[in-house]
């Protein structure tokens, strides 16, 4: 199950640096608009000291950490709705993603141009936002085009239905608000998720700030703060010697895993773990996943041949010393389809196929 996080922003506000930290791949990094053009696509690993400890006890030959997927997409500008810069093709990128990180700068840096011509993080964001409110406005007006003569043939409930949710829709966006303010009845959100609504995507702001800052202006929720060209740096460096650099800097951990782990939870998904003689592995569910399901999730069949999940905390794995020690002390709990996976959950699946 992959999950897909795209990084967008202005131009010239530390995009593609962050991108290049995340993952470490050479892209496109000049100091003029439009330097990244096609979207690149990085497979991060999302950081999980449990696996280490897993991996000792089983004495696993492989350890296997789970991921979540960042795309650098090509900076907008105003009006990209309208066709401005790169528009379109910024817009049909980020329609296929989970969720969004918008890049805002707060760094000063004479030598990097800003093409607002000033540093101001508020100003960036309402800039992304108001475009991506007018592209969903666009999306939501051609649907109701398609929908109102249908009215007139009969009334057809789905089709009222779909006109009052979208025209709630319409007037929202037509005052520049994300459609992720707005309450719906659960019935109500696969009319929208059909559409790919930009603004209806979950968003995670990163200040790009200064080395020494951690400043988030008031008005960004929810946001961290990064120093994008720290965390190049960092990127760059052996592993022992990143670690040193923290160290010496007061820091528990680099802004980077804060992101990954922050944009873990802005997806609501948790982790569960498998573990035995040939790896340890962690695997990403969204929270409230059931047992077969999560099955699923290791291999298609095992969700359709689901018989029980075997479960023990993480907790209670490392307190016994292993799988064999939990079932000794009445640790591992036999679940049936219903139960809801928990993070930190060791799973053994016992499947029919």
């Amino acid at each position: 199950m992959s999950f897909q996080v795209g990084i967008v922003g202005l131009p010239n506000v530390g995009k593609s640096t962050l991108f290049k930290a995340l993952t470490r791949k050479a892209v496109t990094i000049e100091n003029y608009p439009f330097a990244t053009i096609d979207p690149n696509v990085g497979v991060v690993e999302v950081p999980d000291m449990r696996l280490a400890k897993l991996t000792a006890i089983s004495q696993s030959k492989k350890t296997i950490p789970t991921t979540i997927e960042f795309v650098d997409i090509a900076g907008l500008v105003k009006n990209a709705h309208q066709g401005e810069g790169l528009g379109n093709q910024f817009l049909a990128n980020i329609r296929e993603v989970d969720a969004i990180v918008q890049v805002v700068r707060a760094f000063k840096d004479l030598n990097i141009i800003h093409v607002a011509n000033k540093v101001d993080p508020l100003s960036d964001a309402e800039v992304v936002n108001l475009e991506l409110a007018m592209a969903d406005l666009a999306v939501v007006q051609k649907r109701l085009q398609g929908l109102r003569p249908k009215l007139k043939t009969g009334q057809d409930k789905s089709v009222v239905k779909q006109i009052t949710v979208l025209e709630q829709v319409e007037k929202h966006l037509n005052a520049g608000q994300a459609v992720r303010g707005l309450e719906f009845h659960d019935e109500d959100w696969p009319i929208l998720k059909e559409l790919q609504l930009l603004t209806a995507k979950p968003l995670l702001y990163v200040v790009n700030v200064d080395e020494g800052s951690s400043e988030i202006p008031d008005g960004l929720e929810p946001a961290i703060a990064m120093a994008a060209k720290l965390e190049a740096e960092l990127a760059d460096l052996p592993v022992a010697e990143a670690r040193t650099m923290l160290k010496d800097l007061g820091l528990q951990e680099s802004g980077l895993d804060k992101l990954i782990h922050a944009a873990y939870k802005l997806l609501n998904l948790i982790t569960f773990l498998t573990s035995g003689p040939e790896e340890s592995r962690a695997w990403t569910v969204t929270r409230g996943t059931k047992a077969p399901q999560a099955a699923g999730v290791i291999h298609t069949d095992f969700e359709r041949g689901f018989i029980r999940a075997e479960v023990i905390s993480y907790q209670d794995f490392v307190a016994a010393g292993g799988e064999a020690g939990a079932r000794e002390h009445g640790k591992l709990r036999v679940e049936g389809k219903d139960y809801v996976i928990q993070d930190g959950d060791i799973c053994h699946f016992r499947v029919g196929v």
